[in-house]
């Protein structure tokens, strides 16, 4: 993967990416980056106390820091999303009336979506977050119910994926990056990445 920087092109290092997420694992491959994936296990328990923008990077760094091999030429990739509204965090839904629930909650209303992303070699590390605002369209009980029946939205933060159904039909409008909401704001990353590499 190069970047362009004074006319001439600068090779990233290869990538560790420890998610599980198919969307990010597409957005990395369609945006040309290079890289493998590892597997982290890690709770996603926060201090409540902490404000949206906060909570992602805490829980990207907390991934990071639970992957203890040495991390060589690479660069170790984590990232968390988080839907928040009200003051509230809608995390993956762990059952179809939560499903439900969470998507009565994000009718008619906008809320915001924060990914953390953190950075690390064996000898630095760097997070950043990016933010991005979506609204949607008041959802009737009956569109709802179709949606969690024909779309099973349990791996999705809030509770539906903006690249189907739901993106298609549900959405008035969105402030930000799109590839965000989608769970990994690749512009900022790409730009991010670069920065760090130069360090």
């Amino acid at each position: 993967m190069n970047i362009p920087q004074s006319n001439t092109l600068q090779t990233f290092p290869s990538l560790l990416l420890a998610s599980k997420s198919p969307r990010r694992h597409q957005l990395l491959r369609d945006a040309g980056f290079q890289f493998d994936y590892i597997a982290i296990e890690a709770d996603e328990d926060f201090p409540l106390s902490l404000p949206p923008e906060e909570i992602c990077q805490f829980l990207a760094k907390h991934k990071s820091m639970h992957h203890l091999s040495p991390i060589g030429e690479n660069v170790l990739v984590t990232a968390d999303t988080i839907v928040y509204i009200n003051g509230q965090v809608l995390n993956k839904p762990q059952s179809v009336e939560e499903a439900h629930a969470m998507l009565r909650t994000l009718s008619n209303q906008t809320h915001s979506v924060f990914t953390g992303v953190c950075l690390r070699t064996d000898e630095q590390l760097h997070a950043f977050y990016d933010r991005t605002d979506v609204t949607f369209h008041a959802l009737s009980d009956a569109e709802i119910t179709h949606y969690v029946e024909q779309y099973q939205p349990f791996d999705k933060a809030g509770s539906y994926g903006v690249q189907d159904w739901m993106g298609y039909v549900g959405v008035k409008g969105i402030q930000g990056c799109f590839y965000n909401v989608m769970g990994f704001p690749v512009a900022k990353f790409y730009r991010e990445l670069a920065a760090f590499c130069q360090r």
